[in-house]
């Protein structure tokens, strides 16, 4: 039987702790001087995406100001806030990291856009709290890979985007070359992660009822990002190491080195997909 889609859970390497650390720090100087060093504009991300990455993301989808756009892994809400101001559109991002979601409503309320984006701690791979067909877009960054059930989470978008509408999500896991399992436990190690084939997101998007648009290679964009990324922390080592501690710091830095090895020879690959509902 051909294998589909597995999950990596190994006890090999420490589990390293990215998201509570990113969040919870969010607007320390060495968090603002790491995100600008690795990407330029710092939109508040914690991903392989770039600001103008996602505004073409939001171009693809036909977002206007007149759009309800759901973002499922909000994270920090940064992008979520970042285009809302924009796009002019109405955004909610949901998220089941908490640290992400206090940080986003805090940071909605500084920038005076709390009347447009709405955010709520809630696990995406169960039933989403909203009514049918309440969305002109769905939208969701690196975040697919950390979701459970994902013919299911696909069939809850198909539920609550308008017929005619669009999704787009990105997925840095797609095993397309040889991967050891030592490198498979450095590149789980901040979490919960799918990996899959070449073909099976397609596979889903059309079984939960989307029409399959478009994808597009992003490989690049994560290996030009993990390096940059690395580099900004290990100049803000010692101020990360005091709020981290040192093995936590290691970790990290050993996970982007993975995330650039594995990207940059294509082994690993990152696409996005664009689909609209039938």
């Amino acid at each position: 039987m051909p294998v589909t889609a597995f999950a990596v859970a190994m006890k090999r390497e420490t589990p390293v702790d990215l998201y509570n650390n990113v969040y919870s720090g969010f607007g320390s100087d060495e968090e603002i001087a790491v995100r600008r060093q690795t990407y330029g504009e710092d939109i508040g991300q914690s991903s392989w995406m770039t600001a103008s990455e996602w505004l073409r993301f939001a171009d693809q989808l036909g977002v206007t100001a007149a759009s309800e756009v759901l973002e499922v892994g909000s994270g920090s809400g940064g992008p979520a806030i970042y285009l809302a101001l924009k796009r002019g559109c109405r955004v909610t991002g949901v998220d089941i990291n908490e640290h992400g979601v206090r940080n986003a409503i805090a940071m909605a309320a500084d920038r005076a856009v709390a009347d447009r984006v709405d955010f709520r701690v809630t696990n995406a791979s169960a039933t989403l709290p909203f009514p049918a067909a309440c969305f002109d877009a769905i939208v969701s960054n690196d975040a697919m890979c950390h979701i459970d059930r994902r013919i299911a989470v696909l069939r809850e978008w198909c539920r609550v985007v308008c017929a005619g509408r669009r999704a787009l999500f990105t997925d840095a896991m797609v095993i397309t070359g040889p991967v050891s399992h030592e490198e498979l436990a450095i590149r789980s190690s901040i979490g919960f992660y799918l990996f899959v084939p070449p073909g099976e997101n397609e596979r889903l998007l059309r079984e939960a009822g989307f029409e399959l648009l478009g994808v597009d290679d992003l490989t690049g964009r994560a290996s030009e990002i993990s390096q940059r990324w690395c580099d900004a922390r290990e100049e803000h080592r010692e101020a990360l190491i005091m709020r981290e501690g040192p093995e936590n710091f290691q970790g990290l830095q050993r996970f982007l080195r993975c995330v650039h090895t594995l990207s940059m020879e294509r082994r690993l690959s990152r696409y996005s997909y664009l689909a609209q509902k039938k």
